[in-house]
């Protein structure tokens, strides 16, 4: 008997590293230099077009016109700075720039606030029906925005609200909470139980676990989920066009608005383009560092 127990007390062990994640492997091959050589190959190529939107942003209609912006290689004397001093002298470029503001950054603070709030709830509070309004905020997902446009257009306008800038950015805060609150839902359900029952039995209230315990933890995911809602904003058209009116349309409407006959100005949709872009890059460069960890959040897990 005495055998038996020991040879049984030498097979429970269990020896050898714990299994890496699909994810965490790939991440590890990413540092291989021939990966890498690959990957730069492949950026550039991706960054060919933005190269040469940038080159036709700085030659004028008539070289635009004439021919391909790859020309400037052999004629540097067609750059010039005159479409970005065009453009930033228009006084109605400048004040759509300023309705972008006001339309995308309420818009995204109202977005990652309420859905914040509504994920910790849907995620760590019990109460009646939640497991029903989770699937119902998941159903929403699937609803086209061009479904609600007429209807949302009549009721803003029996409201006040067509128009303005209030209800283009109502309309944005509508439509991105079903998203928002579905991708942090999924990352605050991924935090350890034990964290909040702890949180509880020492006497913190659900705000105070919220605030100390879930919203340090949430970062990665807050962070990219404010890039996401921030460059759909920005960069939105279809919405802007719909319930914005001259005085309150951003920047995409302006831009729009510059088109000439059969829509040939490159020279100013380029360098209108290219304007709009320095406030999502400076967005997502402050956040950049955020975002990486939200993209790979649970890979080591």
């Amino acid at each position: 008997m005495t055998l038996v127990a020991e040879e049984v007390r030498i097979d429970v062990p269990v020896s050898g590293a714990p299994r890496r994640g699909v994810l965490t492997r790939l991440v590890a091959r990413l540092g291989n230099g021939v990966v890498q050589v690959v990957l730069a190959l492949v950026a550039v190529f991706w960054l060919v077009p933005v190269f040469g939107l940038l080159i036709a942003s700085l030659r004028d209609e008539s070289a635009n016109t004439a021919n391909g912006w790859w020309t400037v290689f052999t004629k540097p004397a067609e750059l010039t700075l005159a479409n970005y001093a065009e453009l930033v002298a228009n006084q109605a470029v400048w004040q759509s720039f300023l309705n972008t503001f006001y339309i995308a950054v309420p818009a995204t603070v109202l977005v990652v606030v309420m859905a914040s709030l509504a994920s910790y709830a849907l995620a760590w509070i019990e109460f009646p029906g939640r497991e029903t309004l989770t699937v119902v905020v998941v159903g929403l997902l699937v609803m086209p925005i061009q479904v609600a446009l007429i209807p949302v257009a009549k009721l803003f306008g029996a409201l006040g609200l067509f128009g303005t800038i209030t209800g283009v950015v109502l309309f944005h805060v509508a439509f991105g909470l079903p998203f928002a609150i579905f991708l942090l839902r999924n990352f605050f359900t991924g935090i350890p139980r034990d964290l909040i029952e702890a949180a509880r039995m020492d006497g913190a209230t659900e705000w105070v676990i919220f605030k100390r315990v879930i919203l340090p933890v949430a970062k990665p995911a807050i962070a990219s989920l404010t890039i996401f809602q921030f460059l759909w904003v920005w960069n939105d058209l279809l919405v802007a066009l719909v319930f914005a009116d001259q005085d309150s349309a951003p920047i995409t409407v302006a831009l729009r608005a510059q088109l000439r006959q059969f829509g040939t100005n490159i020279d100013m949709l380029s360098t209108g383009a290219f304007l709009s872009m320095i406030v999502p890059l400076a967005v997502f460069l402050v956040f950049q560092k955020y975002f990486v960890q939200g993209v790979l959040a649970g890979s080591t897990k």
